[in-house]
């Protein structure tokens, strides 16, 4: 019966840090990010309420975001902060002459970061990628009406595609220009177009780009790609090609989900496959990695229970210092292709997991 008040006052304690923790990180992140860029959200000068709405709407997306950046620091944070607490209220001596182990006394604690580890995944997995769009935009175009530069772009249909700049509110591209291969008589074309709209979906004239003051003015339809409306107006089914993958930034793979990361590996015409292949081993990785931080971080605290618990603290978080400075070293040599991709995502696993199980069984029981 005691273990057990003794567990739950563990968990509500591990929570307890664990919100305080996320609130200040997230408070001071956003006031510095709010100061710095203020002149982003009040240079169009629509009112007070107008500029209050624009910031709480653009911080309100960020949040997934911020958390996404500072989950494993918050899990070593609070969990460095129950068990320091408890000591310091000389809740853990108590509890080993009644025979509890140490291992035990902190058992509560792993399971509650393992568990706060899982709703990292989720986030990245199923909010980022849906609100991808929204943190895409800057500070001071919300509604995506400026415009931004065309990436060239190749469609599984035998289409590429190009064009000059792009508006994101009504997805038009001005400029645009698309290189056709005709499967029947294996021959490549161009066709340009001052403007062309895409339009999502599946159904009847969906799933592809609109195009208006075309050149040429009459081209033959082409099944199932190229499909004539009028004179020098076309529209173009593409399969892979849509406006966000003609937009994106160089970095967009950072906010998709692991299954779109690999879908995108697949293919032959991918840029950049060595930073996605290290982000997608990375993605595999991160929840061993994290627990591996609380291991260490616990590890030494714990191994000295006579050691001032400032001290102790201080210790935990040069080490936490030093693991995320070893695991961004190995993604830059993978980016770079020093190291293979999955070499590069495993090796501060390889590294620190095992310090991580000795200096653990090492705690005093």
């Amino acid at each position: 019966m005691i273990v057990k008040l003794i567990d739950r006052q563990m968990i509500r304690g591990y929570f307890k840090s664990y919100f305080v923790c996320l609130a200040s990180l997230l408070s001071l992140y956003v006031v510095v990010d709010l100061f710095t860029n203020l002149d982003d959200f009040t240079q169009h000068n629509q009112g007070l309420w107008a500029s209050l709405l624009r910031i709480v709407t653009y911080y309100a997306y960020q949040v997934a975001k911020i958390f996404d950046r500072l989950c494993e620091a918050i899990v070593l944070l609070a969990a460095m902060f129950t068990v320091a607490w408890m000591q310091r209220n000389n809740e853990q001596v108590p509890l080993l002459s009644a025979g509890v182990s140490t291992r035990r006394i902190v058992l509560p604690v792993l399971l509650c970061a393992f568990f706060m580890l899982s709703m990292t995944v989720i986030n990245q997995e199923l909010i980022i990628p849906r609100i991808a769009d929204k943190l895409a935009l800057d500070k001071d175009d919300p509604d995506g009406e400026k415009s931004v530069p065309v990436r060239s772009a190749y469609d599984s249909n035998g289409i590429h595609i190009t064009g000059d700049r792009a508006v994101r509110q009504n997805r038009t591209v001005s400029g645009f220009c698309a290189t056709i291969l005709d499967p029947q008589g294996g021959q490549l074309f161009h066709l340009s177009a001052k403007e062309a709209r895409y339009f999502p979906g599946s159904g009847p004239r969906q799933g592809g780009w609109e195009l208006v003051s075309a050149w040429p003015l009459e081209v033959p339809p082409i099944p199932g790609i190229l499909e004539p409306r009028d004179i020098g107006r076309y529209f173009l089914h593409t399969r892979d090609v849509d406006f966000d993958a003609v937009t994106r930034n160089p970095n967009w793979f950072i906010m998709a989900s692991t299954p779109q990361l690999y879908e995108e590996l697949q293919r032959p015409e991918s840029t950049r496959l060595a930073s996605m292949a290290v982000l997608f081993h990375s993605r595999l990785t991160r929840p061993i990695l994290g627990m591996v931080l609380v291991l260490l971080g616990l590890s030494v605290i714990l191994r000295d229970q006579n050691r001032n618990v400032i001290i102790s603290s201080g210790l935990c978080l040069v080490l936490c210092g030093v693991f995320f400075a070893a695991c961004y070293a190995c993604k830059m040599l993978g980016d770079n292709e020093y190291l293979n991709p999955a070499l590069a995502a495993w090796l501060p696993v390889l590294f620190f997991g095992p310090h991580s199980l000795v200096l653990f069984d090492a705690v005093h029981t």
